[in-house]
């Protein structure tokens, strides 16, 4: 039989060993938890860095898009501009790539691991507290079965004292017998206390030997492999999001490498003979070369005989050259007229004169169309309102139509004017037919664009990437001529903005501050007018009570495009 208190030594040196064993579960665990939270900060701040070069990166795209004025269209006519354009347009479409690289690291890991986090953490929490259930059930067990052999000792003690009593009173023949038989009844009842001990004893430590064997062969050792199988899977979940992490990069590559090619073929695409022969069409003034200086013979006056013919000859004769040696002179005669002068452009060369009033006839058809679209809007209104009364008035919209068509009756006038002046200079220059021709054969060359050869058949796998803008580039050129006017003395003759025209209305679904210039607050909730519509580079412009203006995020709002709006396709 083994000693009591080496049995006793030894579990407690058991209990010791289970209990340091789980304290350094409970501490190994702790740090995998934290690993897994600094790996989630991690890619978190990797994600905010992406997010804020994509902003960057589309803030440089749009502060250097040309504006839109005069300019813009002088500048389209060079390859190299365009070419340009085209870069930035480029340039913008990466930086939704590395948006496209943000977002894809919050959805499939950061939203992931916070998740797992939650999780693995619940589920640490619930092993140790059944590791520690286990362990105060077995330390219990064990202090109910020492309490029941100190009993069943006490008992046996108990009935052997009651035993030696009884024998004495016995053996003593001056105790009555009496006395006696209450000694052995004594005994008898001691040592029936003692065997009930002695099987509470034997049966609670057969009981306790078959949980301490289920504790330290079951329940434990499973609580370990649970803790084991937690770990494996929290080390393969930061594997899986390594893997993740590196393969986010590797989707967006293919299209990154679309955007590079697409700035190479536009720089390839850049035609310096033909830029140089735009500068020539642009600036010529349509003058014939000056003919040969005459030699003027002063002497023969001299040996006239004086007299009032021969003075008016000699006067005809010198004020005839003088103003002739001004016309020779003109291409290095400075423009004095810089600036504003006359409306039919008189004071300009004859091939500067011919395309600024085109430029001037070309805006005022546009405002003209500009007008029948508003007046055809304005009909179909009324139509709406004359079927459905309660609409509105269609009385209403009589006067604005009114308005229409006197301003579309002026600017025609308007038109006939320009036109005239037009013929007029068109019969007076010089190899008119020639002249056509070769406009001609520039202005198909120039209606190829950077963009039409340079960026084609592009589509990212998630919908981010787009070319809409530069197809919008090619119909503004093939629809509309870049005009050819404007030399460095007369730069400075633009038209001021026209107001953009509504073409459909949108809904604010989320607030936006608008800090930055050009950019306008709205509220959640907000109705505006839409004047132009997303370019490709995220941004709406709106207008809120037909006076302010300015630019949205695509994202924030809702866009409801009217189907036969005009302005609907915008222009870079």
């Amino acid at each position: 039989m083994k000693n009591p208190d080496m049995v006793e030594e030894t579990m407690g040196k058991c209990w010791s060993a289970t209990k340091d064993q789980f304290d350094n579960l409970e501490k190994h665990t702790q740090w995998g938890i934290e690993f897994v939270e600094k790996y989630t900060k991690f890619v978190k701040e990797r994600s905010e860095i992406e997010t804020s070069y994509a902003k960057q990166i589309r803030n440089l795209s749009k502060k250097y898009q040309p504006k839109k004025n005069s300019r813009e269209d002088e500048e389209s006519k060079y390859s190299f501009c365009r070419a340009f354009l085209t870069t930035l347009n480029e340039l913008n479409d990466y930086a939704g790539q590395h948006e496209v690289i943000a977002e894809n690291l919050t959805s499939q890991i950061i939203t992931e691991l916070s998740r797992y986090l939650q999780d693995i953490k619940t589920e640490r929490k619930m092993h140790f507290h059944d590791g520690r259930k286990a362990q105060q059930h077995i330390e219990s067990s064990w202090k109910q079965l020492e309490a029941c052999k100190r009993r069943f000792e006490r008992d046996c003690k108990e009935a052997d004292r009651a035993q030696q009593y009884f024998e004495k009173m016995d053996a003593d023949i001056n105790v009555t017998k009496a006395d006696v038989e209450k000694a052995r009844q004594q005994a008898q009842m001691r040592h029936q206390m003692a065997s009930d001990s002695k099987g509470d004893y034997s049966s609670y430590l057969q009981k306790f030997n078959q949980e301490q064997n289920d504790h330290y062969y079951t329940i434990i050792p499973n609580i370990f492999q649970k803790l084991q199988d937690m770990e494996e899977k929290r080390i393969e979940r930061i594997g899986v999001c390594m893997k993740t992490f590196a393969d986010v990069d590797r989707q967006v590559l293919p299209i990154v490498g679309k955007c590079l090619d697409g700035m190479t073929k536009a720089a390839e695409c850049i035609e310096p003979k033909d830029d140089s022969k735009q500068v020539v069409e642009s600036y010529k003034s349509g003058f014939e070369p000056p003919g040969e200086v005459e030699f003027e013979d002063y002497g023969q006056a001299m040996k006239r005989t004086a007299s009032d013919t021969s003075l008016t000859n000699s006067k005809e004769g010198k004020e005839k050259p003088v103003s002739k040696t001004k016309g020779k002179l003109w291409p290095f005669i400075k423009n004095k007229n810089k600036g504003s002068g006359p409306e039919d452009f008189s004071h300009l060369p004859p091939e500067q004169r011919r395309k600024k009033l085109q430029g001037k006839i070309d805006d005022l058809n546009k405002d003209i169309q500009k007008d029948m679209d508003q007046r055809d809007a304005l009909t179909k209104m009324k139509d709406v309102y004359v079927k459905n009364p309660q609409m509105g008035d269609p009385a209403s919209v009589d006067p604005r139509l009114l308005e229409i068509g006197q301003n579309i009756e002026k600017l025609q006038l308007e038109v006939q004017k320009f036109e005239g002046w037009l013929a007029e200079v068109e019969e007076r220059m010089p190899s008119k037919s020639d002249t056509q021709r070769r406009s001609g054969i520039f202005e198909t060359q120039n209606n190829t664009t950077v963009s039409n050869n340079c960026a084609q058949d592009r589509e990212s796998p998630d919908g981010s990437y787009t070319e809409e803008p530069n197809s919008e580039t090619q119909v503004k050129v093939n629809t509309h001529p870049v005009p050819t006017s404007s030399t460095p003395e007369f730069d400075d003759e633009f038209d001021d903005e026209e107001t953009l025209p509504t073409i459909g209305t949108c809904k604010a679904l989320y607030p936006f501050e608008g800090h930055n210039e050009g950019t306008i607050s709205v509220a959640e909730g907000e109705l505006l007018y839409v004047i132009e519509e997303d370019k490709g580079d995220g941004w709406t412009r709106v207008r809120r009570n037909g006076e302010e203006e300015g630019y949205v995020p695509t994202s924030y709002v809702e866009v409801f495009l009217e189907t036969n709006a005009k302005g609907a396709m915008t222009y870079i």
